[in-house]
């Protein structure tokens, strides 16, 4: 019976030493990271009318209408 309670008693020291305390707090400054947006003055070529066919959808051409 004592070889039982020390077992038990080892699993819980190994629990404890696991799962006894929270994990460190993470600030919300370490979570956020600021990025600089690209300019919205259309040099970069985010309209391109020859490639504008790939984004098309249609539900009839989905269904083979």
């Amino acid at each position: 019976m004592n070889k039982g309670l020390s077992a038990e008693a080892a699993e819980a020291a190994v629990r404890n030493a696991r799962f006894g305390k929270l994990p460190e707090r993470i600030r919300l400054e370490d979570m956020t990271e600021a990025v600089e947006a690209a300019p919205a003055d259309g040099s970069n070529g985010s309209y391109d009318p020859e490639g504008s066919w790939k984004f098309y959808s249609c539900l009839a051409l989905d269904l083979g209408l």
